[in-house]
């Protein structure tokens, strides 16, 4: 049986994807998949729940400030090319799939080195360094936007294809009634749903803590607050309040129940929430952590009319509060977010289609 390589990780943004377009393959084509993912993590437990096969070996973060810490990781990344290497030999994919995230590096200049194909997607507007190192190794790249192109180096445009973003095959039968069902409400009950990422947001928690009552005025508020962040969350007798650290397979049928989302904006949760039509209110990660990706994603989103990003400032709860309200009270703006427009792409069946046409040509080139 023919077999294909999936790499990537770090965050559930640069593995749910990925997963996406492993299961529209193997709904394509009869195949085995593999992934390799960290050793450390989150990526090995969400890869196996999804019954895929999963590898881990050695992984340096990818820094872009300086730290002693940089020094060491070049020894790691090292380790996880030699290893990444020898399950490709092993496994003989014939081909790797990239999904991005510090961990990918290694697997693919492995792959590289093996020529065993590359294909990559990239979900921000603007590449990651991740993406960046990878782009050399690899054969077709994947991008989200048509406005993202401009990014990417001239050498680079011809082997790039805007597809949008995966979705989960599970968003596509997201049951509104199973959400409620799982969160004990009835069906008069309007949810706004706080998520904060996979990890959790300290700063959206405090937020939400500072707004509860009058958020609470409006919805029945259903927060997603990270298992590391459980002491932001202080008992709340509130019967139009209920926290929860993490949701897994109910994440579609919660999404799908609620009326508004306020969220970080990573591109995996984003395209999520438009797939299912919900209007959203940006809260992005920013700061010298982070690249900048959250808030470029955000300000597209809000372009299109999709969202609006909010960056909380020093009258953040007012501000939020009043947003919150106008959509509230507001059916037409919420619709007209509901329907903006942001890709006429099934991104996980689109870029599949494209696995599957290179695994074709590897075949016929094999039998040559």
């Amino acid at each position: 049986m023919v077999s294909v390589a999936f790499t990537g990780g770090g965050t559930g943004g640069h593995i749910y994807p990925g997963l996406a377009v492993a299961a529209n393959l193997k709904n394509l084509l009869s195949c085995r998949v593999f992934w390799i993912g960290s050793n450390t993590g989150m990526d090995e437990t969400i890869v196996k729940n999804s019954g895929i096969d999963f590898f881990g070996v050695a992984s340096g973060k990818l820094r872009r400030y300086f730290s002693l810490q940089n020094f060491f990781d070049i020894f790691r990344i090292a380790a996880g090319f030699f290893a990444a290497r020898r399950i490709l030999k092993k496994e003989k994919p014939l081909l790797l799939f990239s999904k991005g995230g510090f961990v990918s590096v290694p697997p693919c200049a492995a792959a590289a080195s093996l020529k065993i194909p590359v294909f990559a997607h990239e979900s921000d507007y603007t590449p990651g360094l991740a993406t960046k190192l990878n782009i050399p190794f690899t054969e077709k790249l994947f991008i989200p936007y048509n406005e993202s192109l401009s990014f990417y180096r001239e050498k680079y445009r011809e082997k790039i294809s805007v597809s949008g973003n995966p979705i989960r095959p599970e968003f596509a039968n997201a049951d509104p009634q199973k959400g409620r069902d799982f969160l004990g409400l009835s069906n008069d009950e309007k949810v706004l749903l706080i998520l904060g990422g996979s990890l959790g947001s300290r700063e959206i928690n405090e937020l939400i803590a500072s707004c509860l009552p009058e958020l609470c005025h409006h919805y029945t508020v259903v927060h997603q607050y990270g298992e590391a962040n459980a002491e932001d969350i202080s008992p709340n007798a509130n019967p139009r309040y209920k926290s929860y650290a993490y949701f897994k397979e109910e994440m579609p049928h919660v999404i799908a129940a609620s009326e508004l989302v306020i969220c970080r904006s990573g591109a995996g949760t984003i395209w999520e929430c438009k797939a299912l039509k919900k209007p959203m209110i940006f809260i992005p990660l920013r700061g010298s952590g982070t690249r900048g990706d959250q808030v470029e994603n955000a300000k597209l989103f809000m372009k299109a009319g999709a969202g609006i990003c909010f960056i909380p400032g020093e009258n953040a709860k007012e501000e939020l509060l009043k947003i919150v309200k106008e959509l509230a009270e507001n059916p037409e703006k919420r619709k007209s977010m509901q329907e903006a427009p942001v890709s006429d792409k099934e991104a996980a069946i689109f870029i599949a289609k494209e696995v599957q046409k290179r695994i074709s040509g590897v075949k016929a080139e094999a039998n040559g």
